[in-house]
């Protein structure tokens, strides 16, 4: 299978959820995002590495990172490799001399250390099939809510342009509860768009 590289776009923190945050990644060749969320102290270790920040102490990430160079092992790559019930999975792929092997990662732990090994994170075209939206302002417009939804909640039929961020920030937990990701991302988006307006 063909790896397509990526980048991390954002870390947002979730508008209604203070525990949560959420890591988007974003093609390099190509317009997809693939919002994964993830917990606050996850988010922390990214942003600390992503921000150069400098900790008194070692945190969990670093402390694994020096004894990888510790023993002469280096990050070559991680690769967002599966996609199960809403759950991301992750490697990390790692050389010692001419010896390549893998170690199974959360995903959140694995973008962690690709940022302080300043490594390639890389997933397959399936799991950007899966989970992959285009957040760009043309998309947006587009965004509408399947038939069975509108059906059930005949209240929230339509674009979310059109919806008031309340109903937007009740939505965003109805999705969030649901582990729809791919739709809390466009949501959450909308919100952080309108109040950014204010």
């Amino acid at each position: 299978m063909d790896k397509i590289e990526l980048n991390i776009v954002a870390l947002s923190h979730s508008v209604t959820q203070s525990h949560n945050y959420a890591v988007v990644l974003g093609e390099i060749e190509g317009e997809r995002r693939l919002p994964i969320v993830i917990g606050g102290f996850e988010a922390q270790a990214i942003a600390v590495a992503m921000e150069r920040m400098a900790p008194n102490r070692p945190l969990t990430h670093d402390l694994f990172k020096n004894s990888l160079e510790t023993f002469d092992i280096e990050l070559k790559e991680v690769i967002i490799n599966n996609l199960l019930d809403g759950i991301f999975y992750a490697r990390l792929v790692c050389v010692k001399g001419n010896d390549v092997f893998e170690i199974d990662s959360r995903t959140s732990d694995a973008i962690a250390m690709a940022v302080r090994f300043d490594c390639p994170i890389y997933t397959y075209e399936f799991i950007l099939d899966a989970a992959g939206v285009i957040l760009d302002d043309q998309a947006e417009e587009g965004v509408a809510f399947s038939d069975q939804e509108s059906q059930s909640r005949p209240e929230k039929e339509g674009k979310i342009e059109t919806f008031s961020v309340e109903k937007l920030k009740k939505l965003l937990d109805k999705v969030l509860s649901d582990e729809d990701y791919e739709k809390a991302a466009k949501i959450r988006d909308e919100i952080n768009k309108r109040e950014e307006e204010q």
